[in-house]
């Protein structure tokens, strides 16, 4: 009996598709069109109930399942009509006589306009809401997702609270979807409806002219009322589910039922209803104007609105003596405010707190920073920094972004644990061109220097962009110019975000899936201290430290004896081999610079060892031969758009790795067994050292 009970709507389901076969008698056709009707009539209630769309997320299959009960309940009353001379039942005989009211010609018109508001105007109109609706549903996805990472990774909400929204939009979808489909099913059940309706008129006249052999007049009055009852029993239910259709489809605009919404909303605006009502007074007053009703209608508009204006001012004047009393508490000034909070000295420790990463912006860049305004430089972070974990194996931590009243309006500002590094200037309003090397044409615009690469550039109108990027300009929008600088400067400096408490983090992610690794090394060959200096020093040459666990198991393997942190990290870079050949190779090829044998010798002879370790004391006339002609061969990088990269041996690449960074940030030193053995290796320049000529 249960089984039979959880499948009572399956069962339903068919014995409605069997009604297009099994005759009905009348009696049992007229309970079924009375249940038909109080159907509809209870879909349209809920539609008007609910504040949002899911909370009835079964209309579309609702729809159907009462479309084709319609039309099954249309296909009997046919059968019925035609079969027993236009007598199909009580409730489409009642209905047809309802109608008509004795005059044929009238009841036909007034069905066929009822038929018309059904199919032009409310079925017409709930298709086109619904489509509008899916499109923008699922146009909006892919922001509402990131808004949802945005509060995510800011805390705003837990990881159940995000599976629950992100689970509500892919439903939401999915309903949008769904209803964009069943509006077509309303609109053939429309069409449909005239269709039986034509075929009991016609084909009820000519059976009952040939086969039933009345006058024409008679069968003429007998088969409209039948015909004119029968369409109406079936438009009603019709008219009631596409009204049901476009009430639900935009129920997403709204904040609760349609009843609340509208008594609210309405009672927002007394002054409206007001002036209504004055305006039909003083209409009812002109001769020749239909007086009574017009001045029963505005006398009551404008009682109504005097009612609602005077609730609406007692309103606002209890929350006018309600501020008051709640202010009473706060400070009488300000100043006397933060005086008296910062007499407890450990309030005075808040003052302390450095953050990570900030972000400052002029007055005139909020809009791209503010979701509420349509900003999505916060979704964009969100993405940026899942990519860089992906890629580095590092998370950034979380970004404090807020307006400055010393910047310029145009103006952002970032800064690294407190200090500046990086400062820039966007315009809001028009878009960036990057100047390629050899531009086609000039491009009218503001001359600007790209902040994040050097690039000269042109700030330029919204209606030059398509001709900027005929001359071979690369346009960009100001978020992309702010996004792009804030990623690169969060690369150069990801190392000094590193800190001991990030490191540990790491550390406990892989104890999950190898715990024995992590006892192994930690604190027997290396302390967390002596690890974030090694961590530290790959991130600061951009190499990734996602594999941890390889990392820790170089480590081990470099024996516990090992302490210089130098060698520890070479080590390191030599296990990473593969990691390090991906990040600089492309196509299975590396462009680089490589050192001639007396310089390597040169600077092999000057490392110099001292109590804080070893360090490279190079004279100042081969440092100068090294540094130029580096500069030189970086621009043959530069011009193949390539990471420059120089390759030496693994004893000298560290100390040539910070002798370089001081001059050329951007070039990164390799070592021979950093790289893998199926990688073709092109030099395209080699550093010599040149004979020095003594004068006397």
């Amino acid at each position: 009996m249960r089984r039979i009970f959880d499948n009572a709507i399956s069962l339903m389901v068919v014995v409605i598709v069997l009604f297009l076969v099994i005759p009905l008698s009348a009696p049992v056709l007229d309970v079924l069109i009375v249940v038909n009707i109080s159907l509809s009539i209870m879909i349209l209630m809920i539609t008007m109930s609910i504040s949002e769309a899911l909370e009835f997320s079964i209309f579309p299959s609702l729809l159907l399942v009462t479309t084709l009960f319609r039309l099954g309940l249309n296909v009997s009353s046919t059968r019925l009509i035609l079969r027993d001379g236009g007598q199909a039942g009580v409730v489409i005989g009642a209905f047809g006589q309802l109608i008509t009211q004795g005059n044929i010609v009238i009841g036909v018109l007034i069905f066929l306009i009822i038929v018309l508001v059904q199919f032009i105007v409310i079925t017409k109109g709930a298709e086109r809401v619904s489509e509008v609706a899916a499109r923008f549903t699922l146009d909006a996805m892919p922001g509402k997702q990131m808004a949802i990472d945005a509060d995510l990774s800011s805390g705003l909400i837990d990881e159940k609270e995000a599976r629950l929204r992100r689970y509500k939009i892919q439903k939401e979808a999915d309903f949008y979807g769904a209803m964009d489909g069943a509006t077509k099913i309303v609109k053939g059940d429309a069409i449909m409806s005239l269709i039986i309706t034509a075929i009991n008129f016609v084909a009820g006249i000519i059976i009952g002219v040939v086969q039933g052999g009345g006058d024409i007049q008679t069968v003429l009055s007998i088969y409209s009322i039948a015909t004119i009852g029968d369409g109406l029993v079936s438009q009603l239910p019709a008219l009631m589910i596409s009204t049901a259709t476009g009430m639900i489809v935009t129920r997403s605009v709204s904040d609760g039922s349609l009843n609340t919404d509208v008594v609210s909303q309405f009672k927002a605006q007394p002054r409206a209803i007001l002036a209504t009502g004055v305006i039909l007074v003083l209409l009812g007053i002109f001769p020749g104007t239909p007086t009574l009703p017009l001045l029963l209608v505005g006398v009551a508009l404008t009682a109504g609105g005097l009612i609602g204006e005077n609730a609406l001012e007692k309103e606002k004047a209890q929350q006018r003596t309600q501020e008051p009393s709640a202010a009473e508490p706060a400070p009488e000034s300000p100043a006397a405010g933060e005086a008296e909070y910062y007499k407890d000295i450990n309030n005075v420790y808040s003052l302390l707190t450095v953050e990570p990463i900030e972000m400052e912006f002029g007055y005139s860049l909020i809009p791209l920073v503010d979701e509420a305004s349509g900003g999505k430089l916060i979704s964009r972070i969100v993405i940026f920094r899942r990519q860089y974990a992906q890629d580095m194996g590092f998370v950034i931590p979380s970004i404090r972004l807020h307006d400055g009243a010393a910047l310029g309006t145009n103006q952002y500002v970032i800064r690294i644990r407190g200090e500046e590094v990086a400062r820039g200037e966007v315009l809001v309003d028009y878009y960036l061109a990057l100047e390629p090397s050899n531009p086609a044409s000039q491009i009218d615009g503001i001359e600007a220097i790209e902040p994040a690469y050097g690039i000269p550039s042109r700030w330029i109108l919204p209606e030059n962009k398509e001709m900027a990027e005929i001359y071979g300009y690369t346009v960009i929008t100001p978020l992309t110019v702010m996004l792009t600088h804030l990623s690169e400067t969060i690369k150069k400096h990801a190392y000094e975000l590193l800190g001991r408490t990030e490191v540990m983090q790491l550390v406990e992610h892989l104890k999950q899936t190898d715990p024995d690794l992590v006892a192994d090394a930690i604190p027997n060959n290396i302390t967390y201290a002596g690890l974030e200096k090694v961590l530290r020093a790959l991130l600061k040459e951009g190499i990734p430290i996602r594999d941890l666990g390889l990392i820790l198991e170089a480590i081990v393997d470099a024996g516990p004896g090992s302490r210089d942190i130098d060698l520890i990290t070479e080590q390191v870079r030599a296990r990473l081999s593969r990691t390090i050949t991906r990040r600089f190779c492309e196509n299975g090829q590396l462009r680089v610079v490589t050192l001639d044998a007396e310089v390597e010798k040169k600077i092999l002879a000057a490392l110099t060892k001292s109590d804080q370790g070893v360090y490279l004391a190079l004279g100042p006339d081969i440092m100068q031969q090294i540094m130029t002609q580096l500069g030189d061969l970086r621009q043959k990088f530069q011009e193949l758009s390539q990471t420059p990269v120089v390759l030496t041996s693994q004893v000298i690449r560290v100390y040539l790795s910070r002798l370089i960074a001081q001059f050329y940030p951007d070039v990164y030193v390799l070592s021979f067994n950093e790289i893998t053995s199926n990688i073709q290796i092109q030099a395209i320049g080699n550093i010599t050292l040149q004979a020095q000529t003594v004068q006397v």
